[in-house]
């Protein structure tokens, strides 16, 4: 019998053999996959998933398969002590800590091809990007077996590709997004925000303002390209560079000229360094 350790009454598992005792232990688990430097939205997740009544299992495992040659793997911040402590007090009951040698051994051969919601947006701005998430969700899902994972809406796209999957691959979890947690002037909270400079964290709010204003002019009289096109000017004018600023449909990610059912406002843009995304719903 593997040992478990334990902080807290949080379990700390590292290999698969210590992960499978403890989640047979547990039961039917909400699973919180994240890459580490959490924050505030990170637990929000948490929340969700002790809000529906499950033992919850966070996975922390910077993927090196979703980042592309000139990203930043190495520079993507760590904290491990800190996310531990957060989880234990969150009220977490599973960490799952894998390093890259158990989520993809020497000899594994099979990644996951992704298309549909993957094709357009970050799938273009950063080449392979949803292989390298299909790929290490579906693994943790098989390693984890979860009943539910839960996933903020601050990736939009992210969630609607691993929907994806788990419709076609017939996966026995279902996907459960959170909103998206946002500071006070509406910017929404992620790991790299720490990298933002003094001068860039006053101007990163501008690019949810924008947003909102965009979503409001289009549910008040549904022109879609002058609402997109004013959201691009505002910004620019902020000193952002916009990847992408689009209305799209909210499950096929397909761009749209009108609004005609679900629907969501999703941007990228550069801001000094940082590349920051967010998206809004417009119904």
């Amino acid at each position: 019998m593997p040992e478990i350790v334990k902080t807290a009454a949080m379990i700390i598992a590292r290999d698969l053999k210590t992960l499978r005792s403890a989640a047979k232990s547990l039961g039917a688990l909400g699973l919180v996959p994240t890459m580490g430097a959490l924050h505030r939205g990170h637990l929000a997740l948490v929340a969700a998933a002790r809000a529906a009544g499950q033992p919850v299992a966070a996975s922390i495992f910077v993927n090196p398969l979703q980042f592309g040659p000139n990203e930043d793997f190495l520079a993507y911040p760590r904290d491990e002590d800190g996310d531990l402590a957060a989880l234990a007090a969150a009220g977490c009951d599973l960490v799952w800590l894998p390093d890259v040698a158990t989520m993809y051994p020497p000899d594994s051969a099979s990644t996951i091809t992704v298309a549909g919601p993957a094709l357009r947006w970050e799938g273009e701005a950063r080449p392979g990007h949803f292989a390298g998430v299909a790929t290490v969700v579906a693994k943790l899902f098989g390693q984890v077996r979860p009943a539910a994972a839960y996933f903020g809406e601050k990736d939009w796209q992210q969630i609607q590709v691993i929907s994806r999957i788990v419709a076609d691959l017939l996966l026995p979890v279902s996907v459960v997004p959170v909103p998206t947690m946002r500071e006070d002037d509406g910017l929404a909270l992620s790991s790299r925000n720490r990298f933002l400079t003094p001068t860039e964290r006053l101007t990163a709010p501008k690019l949810y303002a924008a947003l909102s204003g965009a979503a409001a002019m289009i549910r008040q009289n549904g022109d879609v390209e002058p609402a997109l096109a004013r959201a691009r000017m505002a910004v620019t004018a902020a000193g952002m560079t916009p990847d992408y600023l689009a209305l799209v449909a909210a499950s096929s990610l397909e761009p749209l000229a009108a609004l005609t059912g679900p629907a969501r406002l999703i941007v990228a843009a550069r801001l000094g360094r940082i590349r920051l995304l967010d998206n809004v719903p417009v119904r």
